[in-house]
């Protein structure tokens, strides 16, 4: 197996890495990071770039610039002080909703796959940093069946540092409430603003989608970004499996060959069932696999932040 940290150093973006890979370059921050910056490397290469507060040109630092945009690099090179300018400035108030629930500690290969919450831990951190990074401010809630973590949304450098300091800890525990965790951040916000949930969405459907139908009829952008596991697609190639519920500790063993159809069916019908119940409400929905690169992720962020002007 080829080491992920070379492949980094031969010029691979971290952002179209695999997880199995990505998770073995280190910690959250120093991840997210060169995820973010292999991210935006690809937009400015692109024709369709995504930034709404695209970055445009450097000019030389007058006393009074805000330090954030200092391009720290060209300082490197040059030994003078550049600043970043921006086609556009913008002030949206995004808030990050974390599912800790003990199902999102779930993989269907644990030996090399990172389990869900590791996934949405570092599209998280990396949401985060894109956002700080476009003058915007961020905050953060983990949730299970109670708030375990919240952040009030402030912007700057080190806000990212502290959500990902927070964060970087949190366990999958307890069962699932998004709903309450959803009307609780709905009642706390004051000001009109993103949403982001990241969760596997096993929970209630009907009270979440109310929940999420709430916070759009109050004004906010929402987005959810529906964390799956390959494995919660398709069965294993053994003769049996056993299905277990982490927040019941139930468990069923079945044959594989007699439900993989219907099995497939199901889940498929169950992610059109979230799709259709949101997007006619003006909220978007994205299935994101953790087999699969961040970038896929950034990109449908990247869509709805385009959309916000």
């Amino acid at each position: 197996m080829s080491n992920p940290t070379a492949s980094v150093r031969r010029g691979a973006r971290p952002d179209l890495l695999d997880p199995t890979a990505l998770s073995q370059l280190g910690g959250i921050e120093f991840i997210a990071r060169e995820v973010v910056e292999g991210f935006i490397m690809g937009l400015h290469r692109s024709p369709h770039r995504g930034f709404s507060a695209e970055f445009a040109d450097h000019r030389a630092y007058q006393a009074g610039d805000d330090l954030r945009y200092i391009d720290w690099r060209m300082y490197g090179r040059s030994d003078r002080y550049h600043v970043k300018q921006f086609e556009e400035e913008t002030n949206l108030r995004a808030y990050l909703l974390l599912d800790v629930s003990e199902s999102m500690g779930w993989s269907s290969n644990p030996s090399t796959l990172p389990n869900k919450l590791w996934y949405a831990k570092h599209l998280a951190a990396s949401i985060a940093l894109i956002l700080l990074r476009q003058g915007d401010s961020v905050g953060v809630a983990a949730f299970h069946n109670q708030i375990v973590e919240r952040m009030q949304p402030k912007g700057g450098r080190r806000q990212w540092h502290e959500i990902a300091r927070r964060i970087r800890p949190l366990n999958a525990e307890g069962g699932t409430s998004a709903e309450g965790a959803l009307r609780e951040l709905a009642m706390r916000l004051q000001r009109r603003g993103l949403v982001i949930l990241l969760s596997d969405l096993l929970v209630d459907r009907d009270e979440t989608i109310r929940a999420l139908k709430f916070l759009r009829h109050h004004g906010h952008e929402v987005l959810v970004f529906h964390i799956i596991d390959p494995g919660e697609r398709e069965l294993p190639p053994a003769s049996e499996a056993r299905f277990f519920d982490p927040e019941t500790n139930d468990e069923l063993l079945v044959s594989v060959a007699d439900i993989r159809a219907e099995y497939r069916e199901a889940v498929n019908d169950a992610l059109g069932e979230w799709y259709r119940d949101l997007r006619p409400n003006g909220i978007d929905y994205e299935v994101i696999d953790t087999d699969r690169p961040l970038s896929l992720a950034l990109r449908a962020y990247m869509r709805k932040r385009e959309r916000l002007g």
